[in-house]
Protein backbone atom coordinates (compact mmCIF):
# COMPACT_ATOMS: atom_id res chain seq x y z
CA UNK A 1 0.00 0.00 0.00
CA UNK A 2 2.70 2.27 1.18
CA UNK A 3 4.65 1.94 -2.03
CA UNK A 4 1.40 2.49 -4.31
CA UNK A 5 0.22 5.72 -2.13
CA UNK A 6 4.31 6.92 -2.84
CA UNK A 7 3.09 6.51 -6.85
CA UNK A 8 0.66 9.17 -6.44
CA UNK A 9 2.97 11.66 -5.24
CA UNK A 10 2.37 14.47 -7.36
CA UNK A 11 5.96 17.02 -8.47
CA UNK A 12 7.95 14.02 -9.41
CA UNK A 13 7.47 16.34 -13.37
CA UNK A 14 7.64 19.67 -12.93
CA UNK A 15 4.51 21.29 -13.73
CA UNK A 16 4.73 23.78 -16.50
CA UNK A 17 4.36 27.84 -15.06
CA UNK A 18 0.37 28.10 -17.20
CA UNK A 19 0.17 32.06 -17.88
CA UNK A 20 -2.80 34.03 -17.74
CA UNK A 21 -3.15 33.88 -22.07
CA UNK A 22 -4.13 29.99 -21.11
CA UNK A 23 -7.35 31.38 -19.68
CA UNK A 24 -10.25 32.18 -21.66
CA UNK A 25 -13.26 33.72 -19.38
CA UNK A 26 -17.20 33.44 -20.46
CA UNK A 27 -19.31 36.38 -19.53
CA UNK A 28 -23.28 36.24 -20.39
CA UNK A 29 -24.14 39.43 -21.56
CA UNK A 30 -27.56 39.72 -19.92
CA UNK A 31 -25.92 39.54 -16.83
CA UNK A 32 -24.80 41.96 -14.86
CA UNK A 33 -22.94 40.64 -12.11
CA UNK A 34 -21.53 38.33 -15.00
CA UNK A 35 -20.01 41.38 -16.78
CA UNK A 36 -18.50 42.63 -13.54
CA UNK A 37 -16.59 39.37 -12.66
CA UNK A 38 -15.50 39.02 -15.92
CA UNK A 39 -13.80 42.70 -16.08
CA UNK A 40 -12.45 42.38 -12.19
CA UNK A 41 -10.54 38.84 -13.22
CA UNK A 42 -9.25 39.95 -16.48
CA UNK A 43 -7.89 42.96 -14.52
CA UNK A 44 -6.02 41.32 -11.90
CA UNK A 45 -5.21 38.46 -13.60
CA UNK A 46 -4.12 40.53 -16.91
CA UNK A 47 -6.12 38.18 -18.73
CA UNK A 48 -6.03 39.32 -22.67
CA UNK A 49 -8.69 41.17 -23.97
CA UNK A 50 -9.14 38.47 -26.83
CA UNK A 51 -9.63 35.65 -23.71
CA UNK A 52 -12.91 36.94 -23.26
CA UNK A 53 -16.05 35.44 -24.73
CA UNK A 54 -19.42 37.21 -24.42
CA UNK A 55 -22.83 35.04 -24.57
CA UNK A 56 -25.83 35.88 -24.46
CA UNK A 57 -28.09 33.48 -22.60
CA UNK A 58 -30.35 33.17 -19.71
CA UNK A 59 -29.21 34.26 -16.41
CA UNK A 60 -31.37 31.46 -14.44
CA UNK A 61 -29.05 28.41 -12.98
CA UNK A 62 -30.51 25.68 -14.96
CA UNK A 63 -30.62 25.46 -18.31
CA UNK A 64 -32.09 22.52 -21.39
CA UNK A 65 -30.14 21.08 -23.31
CA UNK A 66 -30.89 22.82 -26.87
CA UNK A 67 -30.67 26.06 -24.65
CA UNK A 68 -26.95 25.24 -23.84
CA UNK A 69 -25.74 23.53 -27.11
CA UNK A 70 -27.41 26.84 -28.99
CA UNK A 71 -26.59 30.11 -26.93
CA UNK A 72 -23.63 28.20 -24.60
CA UNK A 73 -21.62 25.63 -26.19
CA UNK A 74 -21.85 27.00 -29.95
CA UNK A 75 -20.72 30.58 -29.67
CA UNK A 76 -18.34 29.27 -26.80
CA UNK A 77 -16.75 26.73 -29.43
CA UNK A 78 -17.16 29.30 -32.53
CA UNK A 79 -15.39 32.33 -30.43
CA UNK A 80 -12.36 30.07 -29.50
CA UNK A 81 -11.89 28.78 -33.19
CA UNK A 82 -12.23 32.18 -34.78
CA UNK A 83 -9.92 33.86 -32.45
CA UNK A 84 -7.08 30.79 -33.08
CA UNK A 85 -7.27 29.66 -29.53
CA UNK A 86 -7.92 25.98 -29.70
CA UNK A 87 -4.65 24.44 -28.49
CA UNK A 88 -3.52 28.06 -26.10
CA UNK A 89 -6.63 28.05 -23.94
CA UNK A 90 -6.24 25.26 -21.09
CA UNK A 91 -8.81 26.73 -18.62
CA UNK A 92 -12.14 28.16 -19.34
CA UNK A 93 -13.74 30.25 -16.49
CA UNK A 94 -17.54 30.70 -16.37
CA UNK A 95 -18.97 33.78 -14.32
CA UNK A 96 -22.00 33.92 -11.93
CA UNK A 97 -24.61 34.42 -13.88
CA UNK A 98 -23.96 31.78 -16.71
CA UNK A 99 -25.88 28.90 -16.19
CA UNK A 100 -24.87 26.22 -13.77
CA UNK A 101 -27.20 23.28 -15.07
CA UNK A 102 -28.25 21.61 -18.00
CA UNK A 103 -31.34 20.02 -17.09
CA UNK A 104 -31.81 16.20 -18.44
CA UNK A 105 -32.82 12.94 -17.03
CA UNK A 106 -31.14 11.88 -13.61
CA UNK A 107 -29.20 9.18 -12.64
CA UNK A 108 -26.18 6.54 -13.62
CA UNK A 109 -27.44 7.10 -17.34
CA UNK A 110 -28.72 10.45 -17.58
CA UNK A 111 -27.80 13.74 -19.45
CA UNK A 112 -28.12 15.64 -16.27
CA UNK A 113 -24.84 17.52 -16.19
CA UNK A 114 -23.64 20.64 -14.72
CA UNK A 115 -22.75 23.50 -17.32
CA UNK A 116 -18.94 23.30 -16.56
CA UNK A 117 -18.26 19.51 -16.80
CA UNK A 118 -20.13 19.54 -20.28
CA UNK A 119 -17.74 22.37 -21.51
CA UNK A 120 -14.35 20.38 -20.09
CA UNK A 121 -15.34 18.43 -23.48
CA UNK A 122 -15.53 21.21 -25.98
CA UNK A 123 -11.53 20.49 -27.02
CA UNK A 124 -12.84 16.96 -27.64
CA UNK A 125 -16.17 18.46 -29.23
CA UNK A 126 -13.91 20.45 -31.65
CA UNK A 127 -11.30 18.09 -32.72
CA UNK A 128 -13.62 14.92 -33.50
CA UNK A 129 -17.26 15.81 -33.20
CA UNK A 130 -19.84 15.92 -30.54
CA UNK A 131 -19.01 13.71 -27.25
CA UNK A 132 -21.68 11.06 -25.95
CA UNK A 133 -24.27 12.49 -23.10
CA UNK A 134 -26.23 9.57 -21.44
CA UNK A 135 -23.57 9.06 -18.24
CA UNK A 136 -20.12 10.46 -17.20
CA UNK A 137 -17.16 9.97 -19.63
CA UNK A 138 -13.33 9.17 -18.30
CA UNK A 139 -11.24 12.18 -17.73
CA UNK A 140 -8.17 11.58 -19.15
CA UNK A 141 -6.37 13.59 -16.70
CA UNK A 142 -7.57 11.48 -13.48
CA UNK A 143 -4.72 10.69 -11.41
CA UNK A 144 -1.96 11.75 -13.85
CA UNK A 145 0.33 13.19 -11.43
CA UNK A 146 3.89 12.79 -13.38
CA UNK A 147 2.81 15.13 -16.12
CA UNK A 148 2.14 18.74 -17.13
CA UNK A 149 -1.75 19.65 -18.31
CA UNK A 150 -1.09 20.32 -21.58
CA UNK A 151 -2.83 19.78 -25.79
CA UNK A 152 -2.97 17.44 -27.17
CA UNK A 153 -1.89 14.93 -24.37
CA UNK A 154 -4.81 15.55 -22.54
CA UNK A 155 -7.74 16.90 -24.82
CA UNK A 156 -9.94 18.79 -22.70
CA UNK A 157 -10.59 21.84 -20.85
CA UNK A 158 -10.00 22.22 -17.24
CA UNK A 159 -13.25 24.62 -16.39
CA UNK A 160 -13.40 26.17 -12.98
CA UNK A 161 -16.17 28.80 -12.34
CA UNK A 162 -16.21 32.02 -10.46
CA UNK A 163 -18.86 32.18 -8.60
CA UNK A 164 -20.54 32.37 -4.97
CA UNK A 165 -23.23 34.28 -3.43
CA UNK A 166 -22.43 37.70 -4.26
CA UNK A 167 -20.56 39.89 -6.47
CA UNK A 168 -18.15 40.67 -3.43
CA UNK A 169 -18.06 37.28 -2.13
CA UNK A 170 -16.17 36.14 -5.88
CA UNK A 171 -14.28 39.52 -5.63
CA UNK A 172 -12.82 38.53 -2.48
CA UNK A 173 -12.04 34.95 -3.81
CA UNK A 174 -10.14 36.50 -6.91
CA UNK A 175 -8.00 38.53 -4.02
CA UNK A 176 -7.28 35.31 -1.62
CA UNK A 177 -6.15 33.57 -4.99
CA UNK A 178 -3.65 36.50 -5.73
CA UNK A 179 -1.91 36.07 -2.31
CA UNK A 180 -1.71 32.73 -1.93
CA UNK A 181 0.54 31.25 0.04
CA UNK A 182 1.76 27.50 0.87
CA UNK A 183 1.42 27.56 4.66
CA UNK A 184 -1.26 26.31 7.29
CA UNK A 185 -2.81 23.01 8.22
CA UNK A 186 -4.51 20.69 5.69
CA UNK A 187 -7.47 19.43 7.81
CA UNK A 188 -8.55 15.09 7.03
CA UNK A 189 -12.29 14.58 8.54
CA UNK A 190 -13.12 10.99 8.34
CA UNK A 191 -16.94 9.93 8.96
CA UNK A 192 -17.13 7.89 12.47
CA UNK A 193 -17.42 4.08 12.04
CA UNK A 194 -17.65 4.38 8.14
CA UNK A 195 -15.70 1.58 6.45
CA UNK A 196 -16.05 2.64 2.41
CA UNK A 197 -13.85 3.84 -0.08
CA UNK A 198 -14.01 7.38 1.39
CA UNK A 199 -12.59 7.01 4.30
CA UNK A 200 -9.79 5.12 2.82
CA UNK A 201 -9.49 8.03 0.84
CA UNK A 202 -8.78 10.65 3.21
CA UNK A 203 -6.65 7.82 5.09
CA UNK A 204 -4.15 7.88 2.42
CA UNK A 205 -4.77 11.73 1.46
CA UNK A 206 -3.52 12.56 5.29
CA UNK A 207 -0.29 9.99 4.44
CA UNK A 208 0.50 11.48 1.49
CA UNK A 209 0.66 15.78 3.08
CA UNK A 210 3.29 16.77 5.40
CA UNK A 211 2.90 15.24 8.39
CA UNK A 212 3.59 18.15 10.67
CA UNK A 213 0.69 20.16 8.63
CA UNK A 214 -2.18 17.49 8.70
CA UNK A 215 -4.97 17.38 11.22
CA UNK A 216 -6.82 14.10 10.83
CA UNK A 217 -10.00 12.60 12.85
CA UNK A 218 -12.05 9.70 12.51
CA UNK A 219 -14.09 10.01 15.58
CA UNK A 220 -17.98 11.42 15.93
CA UNK A 221 -16.60 14.67 16.29
CA UNK A 222 -16.69 17.17 13.76
CA UNK A 223 -13.28 19.37 13.37
CA UNK A 224 -14.79 23.02 13.41
CA UNK A 225 -13.73 26.27 15.54
CA UNK A 226 -10.04 26.21 13.64
CA UNK A 227 -7.55 28.28 12.69
CA UNK A 228 -4.64 28.58 9.78
CA UNK A 229 -6.71 26.01 7.44
CA UNK A 230 -5.07 26.09 3.86
CA UNK A 231 -7.58 22.39 3.01
CA UNK A 232 -10.58 20.68 4.57
CA UNK A 233 -11.33 17.42 2.95
CA UNK A 234 -14.41 15.40 4.60
CA UNK A 235 -17.95 14.28 4.45
CA UNK A 236 -19.79 17.66 4.88
CA UNK A 237 -23.59 16.98 5.62
CA UNK A 238 -23.18 13.54 4.77
CA UNK A 239 -20.93 12.97 8.53
CA UNK A 240 -24.20 11.73 10.40
CA UNK A 241 -22.46 13.55 13.21
CA UNK A 242 -22.26 17.34 11.69
CA UNK A 243 -25.34 19.37 12.45
CA UNK A 244 -24.04 23.18 12.18
CA UNK A 245 -24.16 24.63 8.68
CA UNK A 246 -20.83 26.52 9.42
CA UNK A 247 -18.01 25.39 10.90
CA UNK A 248 -16.17 28.63 11.76
CA UNK A 249 -13.10 27.86 10.21
CA UNK A 250 -10.91 31.03 9.35
CA UNK A 251 -9.41 30.18 6.47
CA UNK A 252 -6.22 30.87 4.81
CA UNK A 253 -5.71 32.67 1.48
CA UNK A 254 -5.90 29.94 -1.20
CA UNK A 255 -7.42 27.52 0.73
CA UNK A 256 -9.55 25.01 -1.01
CA UNK A 257 -12.48 22.36 0.70
CA UNK A 258 -12.55 18.94 -1.00
CA UNK A 259 -16.20 17.15 0.21
CA UNK A 260 -18.22 14.12 -0.79
CA UNK A 261 -21.75 16.03 -1.22
CA UNK A 262 -23.45 15.11 -3.54
CA UNK A 263 -25.74 18.33 -4.11
CA UNK A 264 -23.17 20.83 -2.54
CA UNK A 265 -22.84 22.77 -5.73
CA UNK A 266 -26.76 22.74 -6.77
CA UNK A 267 -26.87 26.72 -6.31
CA UNK A 268 -25.24 29.72 -5.64
CA UNK A 269 -28.50 31.42 -4.03
CA UNK A 270 -27.85 32.16 -0.93
CA UNK A 271 -30.39 30.68 1.77
CA UNK A 272 -31.63 32.31 4.23
CA UNK A 273 -29.61 32.88 7.93
CA UNK A 274 -31.92 30.65 9.91
CA UNK A 275 -31.51 27.87 7.18
CA UNK A 276 -29.93 24.91 8.01
CA UNK A 277 -28.62 21.07 7.45
CA UNK A 278 -31.28 18.91 7.43
CA UNK A 279 -32.76 15.42 6.45
CA UNK A 280 -33.79 13.68 3.04
CA UNK A 281 -36.36 12.25 5.34
CA UNK A 282 -37.50 15.92 6.17
CA UNK A 283 -38.87 17.96 2.81
CA UNK A 284 -39.11 20.81 4.96
CA UNK A 285 -35.90 20.99 6.15
CA UNK A 286 -34.62 21.52 2.56
CA UNK A 287 -33.27 24.66 0.22
CA UNK A 288 -32.94 24.71 -3.24
CA UNK A 289 -34.53 20.76 -3.43
CA UNK A 290 -31.92 19.08 -1.10
CA UNK A 291 -31.45 19.13 3.14
CA UNK A 292 -27.18 18.99 2.10
CA UNK A 293 -24.04 21.44 2.90
CA UNK A 294 -23.68 24.17 0.11
CA UNK A 295 -19.34 25.09 -1.34
CA UNK A 296 -20.64 28.83 -1.05
CA UNK A 297 -21.14 28.91 2.43
CA UNK A 298 -17.10 27.85 2.77
CA UNK A 299 -16.62 30.47 -0.05
CA UNK A 300 -18.31 33.44 2.01
CA UNK A 301 -16.76 32.43 5.16
CA UNK A 302 -13.75 32.81 3.61
CA UNK A 303 -12.41 29.63 1.08
CA UNK A 304 -11.09 30.41 -1.83
CA UNK A 305 -11.76 27.30 -3.66
CA UNK A 306 -13.67 24.51 -3.69
CA UNK A 307 -15.64 21.77 -5.98
CA UNK A 308 -18.92 21.05 -5.55
CA UNK A 309 -21.82 18.68 -7.77
CA UNK A 310 -24.97 19.86 -8.71
CA UNK A 311 -26.51 16.46 -8.90
CA UNK A 312 -26.02 13.27 -7.23
CA UNK A 313 -22.15 11.96 -8.96
CA UNK A 314 -22.30 8.48 -7.02
CA UNK A 315 -19.47 8.21 -4.62
CA UNK A 316 -17.04 7.17 -6.93
CA UNK A 317 -17.41 10.30 -9.08
CA UNK A 318 -16.51 12.79 -6.35
CA UNK A 319 -13.04 14.27 -6.65
CA UNK A 320 -10.73 12.08 -4.86
CA UNK A 321 -8.64 14.35 -2.14
CA UNK A 322 -5.62 11.98 -2.26
CA UNK A 323 -4.94 12.90 -5.56
CA UNK A 324 -6.41 17.05 -5.34
CA UNK A 325 -4.84 17.53 -1.74
CA UNK A 326 -1.12 16.39 -2.14
CA UNK A 327 -0.79 17.97 -5.68
CA UNK A 328 -1.94 21.29 -4.23
CA UNK A 329 0.48 21.49 -1.58
CA UNK A 330 3.35 20.85 -3.87
CA UNK A 331 2.71 23.49 -6.46
CA UNK A 332 0.26 22.33 -8.42
CA UNK A 333 -2.40 25.17 -9.72
CA UNK A 334 -6.57 24.91 -7.98
CA UNK A 335 -7.65 23.25 -11.75
CA UNK A 336 -4.96 20.92 -12.25
CA UNK A 337 -5.06 19.51 -8.72
CA UNK A 338 -9.22 19.54 -9.07
CA UNK A 339 -9.24 17.95 -12.37
CA UNK A 340 -6.67 15.61 -11.36
CA UNK A 341 -9.22 14.28 -8.81
CA UNK A 342 -11.94 14.03 -10.36
CA UNK A 343 -12.61 10.55 -12.52
CA UNK A 344 -15.48 11.35 -14.72
CA UNK A 345 -16.87 14.54 -17.04
CA UNK A 346 -19.78 15.11 -18.75
CA UNK A 347 -21.04 14.75 -15.18
CA UNK A 348 -22.51 16.93 -11.98
CA UNK A 349 -18.82 18.03 -10.88
CA UNK A 350 -18.36 21.78 -10.60
CA UNK A 351 -14.89 23.43 -9.31
CA UNK A 352 -14.84 26.68 -8.02
CA UNK A 353 -12.63 29.21 -7.94
CA UNK A 354 -9.41 30.56 -10.11
CA UNK A 355 -7.88 28.24 -12.18
CA UNK A 356 -4.52 29.70 -11.75
CA UNK A 357 -4.75 29.59 -7.86
CA UNK A 358 -1.62 28.37 -6.56
CA UNK A 359 0.25 28.13 -3.23
CA UNK A 360 3.51 27.47 -4.49
CA UNK A 361 6.35 25.08 -4.15
CA UNK A 362 6.34 24.17 -0.15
Amino acid sequence: MKLFLLLLLPGAFPALAQKPENVLIVVNQNSAVSRQIGDYYKQKRNIPPGNVCLLKTKEEEQIDRAMFQQEIAKPLSQCIQSRGLTEKILYIVTTLGVPLIVKGKDGRNGDYASVDSELTLLYRDIKSGPHPLDGPLPNPFFGVTDAPFVHPTFPIYLVTRLAAYSLADVKAMIDRALIAKNRGKFVIDLRAGDGTGGNEWLRNTAFLLPHDRVIIDDSAKVLSNLSDVIALASWGSNDKDRKDRNLNIKWLPGAIVNEFVSTNGRTFRKPPDTWTLGTWANPASFYSNSPQSLAADYLHEGATGSSGHVDEPYLAMCPRPEYVLPAYSTGRNLAESFYMGIPALSWQNIVIGDPLCSLGKP
